[in-house]
């Protein structure tokens, strides 16, 4: 095991698509830009993505079917594609939630006191 902390990259790995996914459901359809906003927001400016990052994130989504994307103009009108859950995003989403419960049931065993 390295002593190093994990990279944004690799933290991001398992859990983008969970993210973006919870965004959606929670907030209904959002352009890109706000969807990476509501992150950072959400993680007190701890997370905050490059587009570089979400993009490649969002059209991995959409090519699965767990998001789709349609042409809008945002409050600043501009044109931009607002993303928007599926209803195989929000199965994939419900599955996902309960790994990542029982995954933060065992980690909280784990660290808990042991005396």
């Amino acid at each position: 095991m390295s002593n190093r902390e994990p990279s944004k990259a690799e933290v991001l790995r398992g859990t983008l698509d969970l993210m973006v996914l919870q965004t959606l459901s929670a907030l209904g359809p959002l352009h890109g830009y706000a969807i990476g906003a509501r992150l950072a927001q959400a993680s007190s400016g701890a997370l905050t993505l490059n587009m570089g990052t979400l993009y490649p994130g969002l059209m991995r989504l959409e090519q699965q079917g767990l998001i789709k994307a349609d042409w809008g103009v945002t409050d600043n009108n501009r044109q931009a594609r607002f993303y928007a859950i599926t209803r195989a995003g929000r199965r994939r989403l419900a599955e996902e939630k309960k790994a990542w419960d029982q995954m933060v049931s065992v980690m909280h065993t784990l660290f808990e006191d042991p005396a």
